[in-house]
């Protein structure tokens, strides 16, 4: 990968971490740390990238159907796995609709 793509995605992902970070209930924006949001979005990644969503066929509306639930739990298996910490499915799902609506505001 061009020194060029590594800086734009992490200008990518900064982006989303602002997004997600404005996206997130009041409660909650003080929650998660930076670090913790940027590990939540490679896991979602990691996540799309595994599970074979972005290979699927999108419906004739051209949509995708993708589980929340399935990425929450795998976003908390993985976190307590890599011992970043134990966290709420309804924590997580706000974290995973936020990359969500950002990734849609893309278009």
């Amino acid at each position: 990968m061009a020194n060029d793509e590594f800086l734009n995605d992490d200008l990518d992902d900064e982006k989303t971490i602002a997004f997600i970070k404005s996206y997130l209930p009041q409660d909650l924006k003080e929650k998660f740390s930076d670090d913790e949001l940027y590990y939540f979005l490679d896991v979602i990644d990691e996540y799309y990238a595994n599970s074979g969503i972005l290979d699927a066929e999108p419906d004739a509306d051209g949509f995708v159907d993708i589980d929340l639930d399935k990425v929450v739990d795998y976003v908390i298996k993985e976190a307590k796995k890599d011992e970043i910490g134990d966290f709420e499915h309804d924590d997580i799902l706000f974290v995973v609709q936020g990359e969500m609506e950002y990734a849609d505001s893309l278009g």
